[in-house]
């Protein structure tokens, strides 16, 4: 995407296509947006000058600065809206925005790749929605990814999904040879594995933190800590610790539940005419993501620990221009975590049949995590003995930090078997496949026509063991994808037969091959 002096050609040559505007019903959005979030800043603001003085006090200083900042953003809500002027040409996607400082942004319509709907509940409410046109390339040296794409925010629905059509539209031609249908559909039972995710513990955090928050605003910060201690007095620390720790799990499974309730409900996965992929989901935000498969690059199957134990999994895309800076984004994500035979016929159903059998790592591998074990467990053994040794510590506290070393200590060991457990790679007629991983065993199938490089990493601890490590690197998804730990002369072969000719001119061979 350009900033558009070469746009002005185009204007020029195509002066019957009219400009556009957002709608006008995004100020009451704002409006009304704004109001709930000063409410909820104001409201601790209030109680906490209101400790101190008395509310009528408080109230004054709270209301008028609440009113100022809704007024000002609402202020150039409306400047953005009545400056801001779209269309879509025959050649390209053109924006125009600012009143002071005027920007023109433009793609061209042969780049498209994605279209993203999103709508929060404000904005379903109005009929509206955000339209984020993405080209698939992503910024170098001075540019960014915010480069490569065009956002529209407030748009009206119907608007919306008429650019989503107009923008991926392709020949007739092309969309008479695709197939169309849908690929998955998210069923409720699958909610069940939300509070098996990593996602639970995080929330349960959450809470306690919102606890000591909550009893700070009332001046009371040291309440929850009396609170614990009075029961710890009654009941034991081991009592207390152990219901603690259930009573927040459940907490935090819950809190999973609505949040992957909330993201995943009514999810859908379509294949449209002129090979394009829909993923639609959500409850109270609705989302919309328009893929073109001539982007994919492939798939991968990630299945975290504790969705793992239940038999399932999640699929993620592969493609050019979805990088993400965290893995497992789910704006790569094409199925949430589902049985892992439907997410494999979703896989399949993608990119066709998956490869299977699998090449085992020499036994070295194992090696080198049971040693990164073994150096766990001292460590952790060395600062549980040093802080009962240096520090006189409650029941409640040398209980948690005796149970937290015993516990990390066994993880640690059992996360070395099934580390390894989990290597293998293979290579199939089109697909690399690469598996490794146990909190997050994750199994990609990489295109071998994608791959435009490998990148090979051997620390003096894999040479003493003769392992190596091989990245391929694509310009899709993550950018690099590993085969960790194999054998250092098996994979330097499967490389070469995996993508012929280019790694062969750096190999050395025997003069007897």
């Amino acid at each position: 995407m350009s900033d558009l002096p070469a746009g002005a050609g185009n204007a020029a040559a195509e002066p019957e296509t009219p400009w556009l505007r957002l709608h006008r019903d995004g100020l009451k959005a704002t409006a009304l947006y704004m109001a709930g979030v000063m409410v909820g800043a104001g409201t601790p603001a209030a109680l906490a000058i209101a400790s101190g003085t008395s509310w009528p006090i408080a109230l004054a200083w709270v209301v008028p600065g609440a009113a100022l900042v809704i007024g000002a953003v609402v202020a150039f809500e409306a400047v953005r809206l009545r400056t801001t002027r779209y269309r879509v040409t025959g050649s390209r996607v053109e924006m125009h925005t600012g009143l002071l400082f005027k920007r023109r942004r433009s793609l061209a319509r042969e780049r498209i790749r994605s279209v993203d709907l999103a709508a929060n509940p404000l904005e379903r409410a109005f009929g509206l929605t955000k339209v984020k046109v993405g080209t698939g390339e992503t910024g170098s040296g001075s540019g960014s990814t915010t480069e490569q794409t065009l956002t529209l925010d407030s748009v009206h629905r119907t608007e919306a999904d008429r650019l989503r059509q107009e923008l991926l539209r392709r020949s007739a031609a092309a969309s008479d040879l695709d197939t169309e249908g849908r690929l998955a559909t998210w069923e409720p039972g699958w909610l069940k594995y939300a509070p098996l995710s990593f996602l639970t513990p995080m929330l349960a955090g959450v809470a306690v933190g919102a606890v000591f928050q909550v009893a700070d605003w009332f001046g009371r910060g040291g309440l929850p800590v009396e609170v614990t201690a009075d029961m710890v007095g009654a009941y034991g620390a081991w009592t207390v610790l152990g219901g603690g720790l259930a009573a927040l799990l459940v907490l935090g499974a819950i809190a999973s539940l609505v949040l992957q309730g909330e993201a995943w409900w009514n999810h859908r996965l379509d294949r449209e005419p002129g090979g394009t992929l829909r993923v639609r989901r959500g409850l109270m935000i609705a989302r919309s993501l328009s893929l073109e498969e001539e982007r994919i690059r492939g798939i991968e199957i990630v299945e975290p620990l504790g969705v793992r134990t239940a038999g399932a999994g999640r699929l993620d895309v592969v493609a050019i221009g979805l990088k993400t800076d965290q893995e497992g984004s789910d704006l790569s994500t094409l199925v949430p975590a589902a049985p892992l035979d439907k997410t494999i016929a979703a896989a399949e159903a993608v990119v066709g049949p998956l490869a299977t059998g699998l090449t085992a790592h020499p036994k070295t591998a194992l090696h080198r995590r049971l040693r990164w074990a073994a150096v766990t467990v001292l460590v952790v053994a060395g600062l549980a003995t040093a802080a009962h040794l240096l520090w006189s510590m409650p029941a409640l506290l040398s209980a948690a930090v005796v149970l937290a070393a015993v516990a990390t200590s066994a993880f640690a060991v059992w996360t070395a078997f099934d580390a390894y457990a989990s290597l293998g790679h293979t290579a199939g007629p089109r697909y690399l496949v690469a598996r490794r991983g146990s909190t997050r065993r994750a199994t990609v199938h990489l295109d071998r026509a994608g791959i435009i490089g490998w990148r090979l990493q051997q620390s003096v601890f894999q040479r003493r063991m003769g392992l190596m490590t091989l990245d391929a690197t694509t310009a899709a998804g993550k950018g690099h994808y590993a085969v960790i730990d194999a054998d250092e002369h098996e994979i330097l072969d499967f490389a070469d037969a995996a993508v012929p000719d280019l790694l062969r001119p750096f190999l050395v061979r025997d003069s007897a091959e």
